[in-house]
């Protein structure tokens, strides 16, 4: 018989493979419009993939297409009504990093902090603020990975629950390779935003090793009540996902005269869901 302890260590190194998403973009913060672009459009495919292929398919498996359906309602719901209840959330984020001490990139690059603020300031009449704009994006995203790890963490706890270890273990080795690219998704506005890369993986990392094990644990210890919340709880997490890919992700990604990149790598990511959803049969 699988413990409690055991359940919670495997979904705690589950849901910290966000994490490492994060790590390419470690590597520098000056990133071209075109490359910009094209991750935001990847970042959308994957969360697509992700809400349709590990959370709706399995969400019908175990319950009815109304509960999914509501959850999705709800769920979209949620993230639309965060987003106008919260609109200066980024001041949550702002550290050092705003502090205005970095220069504009060279041309071809994405401006970094001082120069969107100073390109802000004497070209519009009415400035917005589009640090906050992006700090509130990378915020959102952050947002609905953390509500996706919420469903995987119940099912791998029923999975073990239900005494099948080694379905246990295989869901948990499948949702970690699927958070790779969640943390990834997480990470590109964060990092657009003037976060840097050790808050940046910090908060990645977060957002699934402390839902999950967590959820893991609910699901461990009520497996008969939480199975039958399961199909609202991943039609919630789909919803809100699929509600920030179109509400942020899709327009931040065309405008800068790459759609096109933007378009193809979404296709890419979706198609990247799809197979790691195949072969590792979650």
């Amino acid at each position: 018989m699988t413990t409690i302890e055991t359940v919670l260590l495997v979904a705690l190194a589950a849901g910290a493979a966000t994490g490492i998403g994060a790590v390419p973009l470690l590597v520098t913060n000056r990133v071209s419009h075109r490359v910009y672009d094209g991750s935001l459009g990847l970042a959308a495919g994957i969360m697509v993939g992700a809400a349709v292929f590990a959370l709706v398919l399995p969400g019908l498996e175990l319950g009815s297409p109304f509960e999914v359906v509501g959850g999705i309602v709800v769920g979209g719901g949620f993230l639309l009504g965060a987003n106008a209840l919260f609109p200066h959330v980024h001041l949550l984020f702002r550290g050092e990093q705003v502090e205005g001490t970095r220069v504009r990139d060279p041309a071809g690059d994405l401006p970094t902090l001082a120069g969107r603020l100073e390109r802000t300031k004497s070209d519009d009449p009415n400035p917005s603020d589009p640090v906050g704009d992006d700090l509130r994006r990378a915020a959102l995203v952050g947002a609905t990975v953390t509500i996706h790890n919420v469903p995987e963490g119940l099912a791998v706890g029923i999975a073990f629950a239900s005494g099948e270890t080694a379905l246990g273990f295989a869901i948990a080795t499948a949702i970690a390779v699927q958070n790779v690219p969640d943390g990834f998704a997480m990470a590109v506005p964060a990092v657009r935003a003037g976060v840097s890369g050790p808050r940046t993986l910090l908060y990645t990392t977060l957002s699934g090793a402390v839902p999950e094990p967590i959820a893991a644990g609910v699901g461990f210890g009520a497996v008969a009540v939480v199975a039958g919340l399961f199909p609202f709880a991943a039609g919630f997490a789909a919803g809100a996902m699929i509600a920030v890919v179109f509400r942020e992700l899709v327009p931040s990604s065309h405008g800068h005269g790459y759609a096109d990149t933007s378009t193809a790598a979404f296709v890419a990511g979706f198609a990247l869901m799809l197979v790691v959803d195949t072969v590792l049969a979650v």
